[in-house]
């Protein structure tokens, strides 16, 4: 199949929607496909990134009036409309992919939609993720125009959505999106779960903690206002282990300033990385917690990521996000925005190290079940569902 991907910033690494685009094209790519993308960004040149597709429709840069810059902050922005290249990227695929609902997509779907191109889409990216940005991710009204946008000029005019998660799946139906709904894990890399295999079997099977040993905590996830790692920082106040513990936040956005301040008085501060798969991977093995304190979340496949290491998650159990499926147990979750009972969980899971032991092993069993294999094999099912019930309609359209 030759597949186009649509996505307005292709090539961004601090964003999980384009970072589940390139995964699943450069899979799809060893597969035997050829996958290109619409977008207005370019790989980095001397990396892996410039075989990540079979090479790119490019549009220019759209500059946003007035929030470019925080834009900027999240390592997004969005395409021009070009028609030409759109239409020209369309008419060389075999079946065309939605990322993300904003301008381009539209304009692909209009196109599409007028010459008789299969079409599916993806719904990774919640409203609130954006209303969240201005400070305004819990105004209902608010984020219920973005949703019923959404709907209207693009999810309702496809055959077929992807969704990460259950929690996602069952969100836009309740809110009268009609397409047929395939629930597909955005997938991790085997390196992951290699990782995470070989420390478990190397290690000793109890242990004995070291009174004055510090702990390491690890939340990944841009530096957000709905990411909340301010609630892990104020949560070193509350702990017994406060003075024993170094926080590592892996992810880099506008809210860096803030909680560097936030963290400065705290025994050992806050420390910010930015960091590549195999030197993330090597921080997760260095790690003892794992903390996810979003808001909301469509699925966090960075939480995946850590606990396939072998750890245990700690998860905020919040109503908007798709994170606590992954507990196992109510020990792994908190109230969320509460940093008490943050500071409770993690303090359970320091006075219990073999328990602790024990259920980082059950993580990464669970963690077998969300392979990007898996989900590419799921992904290339629904395209050809699609590829087929199209056939299906021209037909009987001519009839």
């Amino acid at each position: 199949m030759k597949i186009l991907f649509v996505i307005d910033s292709f090539y961004t690494t601090n964003n999980g929607t384009s970072i589940s685009a390139q995964r699943f094209s450069v899979e799809l790519r060893r597969r035997g496909h050829e996958v290109r993308a619409l977008c207005w960004d370019t790989p980095a040149p001397d990396t892996h990134q410039v075989t990540m597709t079979d090479g790119d429709f490019t549009t220019p840069r759209f500059h946003m009036p007035f929030f470019q810059s925080l834009m900027d902050k999240h390592d997004f922005s969005f395409s021009q409309i070009d028609r030409k290249v759109i239409r020209e990227a369309c008419d060389w695929a075999d079946i065309v992919h939605i990322f993300v609902p904003f301008g381009i997509s539209v304009e692909a779907i209009n196109y599409c939609n007028d010459i008789g191109k299969p079409l599916t889409a993806a719904f990774h990216i919640q409203a609130e993720n954006l209303t969240s940005s201005v400070s305004m991710g819990k105004v209902d009204w608010f984020n219920s125009l973005f949703y019923r946008s959404f709907r209207h000029f693009v999810y309702n005019r496809v055959r077929h959505v992807h969704v990460p998660s259950k929690f996602m799946g069952d969100m836009i139906v309740s809110r009268g999106y009609k397409a047929k709904i395939h629930v597909i894990s955005n997938g991790i890399q085997d390196e992951f779960l290699e990782a995470g295999s070989k420390k478990i079997e190397d290690r000793p099977a109890r242990v004995e903690e070291d009174p004055s040993r510090i702990f390491q905590v690890m939340m990944i996830g841009r530096l957000a206002q709905e990411k909340r790692q301010d609630v892990i920082i104020n949560s070193l106040r509350y702990s017994r282990y406060g003075d024993r513990i170094q926080l590592v936040f892996a992810g880099r956005g506008p809210e860096y300033d803030r909680y560097v301040e936030l963290g400065k008085d705290l025994p050992h501060p806050p420390q910010f990385i930015y960091v590549d798969r195999d030197e993330l991977i090597r921080q997760l093995l260095k790690t003892d917690l794992y903390i996810h304190a979003s808001d909301m979340e469509s699925e966090a496949i960075s939480c995946i990521e850590a606990f396939a290491t072998g750890l245990v998650p700690v998860i905020s159990n919040s109503d908007d996000s798709a994170t606590p499926q992954f507990a196992l147990d109510g020990r792994c979750l908190f109230k969320p925005g509460d940093p008490k009972d943050l500071a409770r969980a993690m303090d359970y899971w320091f006075d219990h190290p073999n328990e602790r032991r024990y259920m980082e092993g059950c993580y990464h069993q669970a963690a077998q079940s969300y392979t990007l294999s898996r989900s590419v094999t799921l992904f290339e099912e629904m395209l050809a569902e699609e590829i087929a019930e199209h056939a299906d309609a021209q037909v009987e359209h001519l009839n």
